[in-house]
């Protein structure tokens, strides 16, 4: 039984103090905050319908640190689960260390003026959560997250080693909106427009952005076109699995998206950089973030699955060779729906949280310092995936991937 803080009010974080909610037996007291007290009294709101369940709420600039801290003492939480913007993880770790409260993530640090994802900002912080005894958790979301906890399960139960690994997330789903993002807009036109990096023969090879295409059939979804991308979790398995050859990961974008995007980008709306406009400075991808729809109000419309997962070949733990396995989950934007009001993609992201936090605070996952999820057993986060919506199938293919 404990008591969590959830910061951020958008679609992952409805989904996992829905799931934290239909969890009493592990999360007895459930408080959640963000910047707009009102998008967290609309989810505690649903929360109490479906559930019964009260969620406290509070109003909080994440990057003031002095207010955080003033709140995790009120508060007094056994674990913060930040689900804010990858900008708010470094004032939120000061937080915790000054209040002496474990912390979880979903997504690695990034500066506001740089589409940059490394984990280096994060990992420095690991003495000094170690000499408070504090521990943080790194990335528990689907990608990254439950993709390090698929490969690291091959690793211990179906290959001694990885050569080659391939993570392919695929949104199969339709909202019906001519161009929407299906989680934050400015995190995920960040992501799409920043170079495209891989790790080949130990180091990251970097390529233009949405350069390499491939087209794979997904089950339960049909053919989509795939394009390589630069996605964090390459960094973290490349360093805890160092016998990697070649990591790469994927993800699907239609042609619509791809259009409406290659737009925005040649008349600028996609910079970060500062401009003046009547008088004043704004972001353009802060101010197109703002005009799109919200990826917390598509969960009505959106139809379709996502299948996410990953392909790893190896050595295989019995002795027989290479071989080469793939492990996935199908997830229904209509089930998700269904169960949180929430369309699939951060239902997908929003279960792992709940997941990792459920690890943390019943003191399955321990540790002093700052971690990810690639050094923590896998068996028990898979076993609560398939308990908690989120099953998922492994197979054999013939070999591994032609492209």
């Amino acid at each position: 039984m404990s008591k969590v803080l959830v910061i951020g009010a958008g679609g992952v974080s409805s989904v996992c103090v829905h799931k934290m909610a239909m969890n009493p037996e592990i999360f007895s007291d459930i408080h959640l905050a963000s910047r707009t007290k009102s998008k967290c009294d609309a989810i505690a709101a649903s929360v109490k319908q479906r559930t019964g369940r009260d969620v406290s709420t509070y109003e909080i600039d994440a990057e003031e640190v002095p207010a955080m801290v003033n709140l995790l003492k009120k508060v007094q939480p056994s674990l913060v689960v930040n689900l804010a913007l990858p900008y708010q993880d470094l004032p939120i770790m000061d937080a915790c260390l000054e209040a002496g409260v474990d912390y979880l993530d979903t997504a690695n640090y990034e500066p506001k003026d740089e589409a940059k994802f490394e984990y280096s900002w994060q990992w420095a912080y690991h003495d000094r959560f170690k000499d408070k005894g504090l521990m943080a958790l790194l990335g528990s979301g689907f990608d990254p997250g439950v993709t390090s906890v698929f490969t690291m399960w091959i690793k211990k139960h179906k290959l001694k080693t990885i050569r080659q690994l391939d993570m392919l997330d695929c949104n199969g789903g339709d909202h019906g909106q001519a161009f929407a993002t299906n989680f934050n807009p400015e995190i995920n036109i960040r992501e799409v427009t920043a170079p495209a990096r891989h790790w080949e023969n130990g180091e990251f090879v970097e390529t233009p952005a949405m350069g390499k295409r491939v087209e794979f059939d997904f089950e339960g979804v049909g053919r989509r076109n795939m394009y390589m991308m630069y996605h964090e979790e390459l960094e973290s398995l490349a360093k805890f699995n160092p016998e990697i050859e070649r990591a790469r990961f994927w993800m699907t974008f239609g042609d619509e998206y791809i259009k409406h995007l290659t737009v925005l980008q040649n008349v600028g709306m996609t910079r970060i950089d500062p401009i003046r406009y009547q008088g004043k400075e704004i972001i353009p991808l802060q101010f197109l973030a703002a005009v799109l729809p919200k990826p917390e109000t598509l969960g009505e419309t959106t139809r379709g699955n996502t299948n996410i997962g990953v392909i790893a070949t190896g050595e295989a733990l019995d002795g027989s060779g290479e071989k080469t396995f793939y492990i996935n989950n199908i997830c229904s934007h209509e089930a998700a729906y269904e169960e949180t009001g929430n369309q699939a993609v951060s239902y997908t992201t929003g279960v792992p949280a709940m997941i990792g936090s459920a690890m943390m605070v019943t003191g399955t996952w321990r540790g002093e310092g700052v971690f990810n999820m690639e050094q923590m057993d896998p068996d028990p986060f898979m076993d609560m995936l398939n308990q908690q919506g989120l099953p998922w199938q492994v197979e054999e293919l013939d070999g591994p991937v032609g492209f």
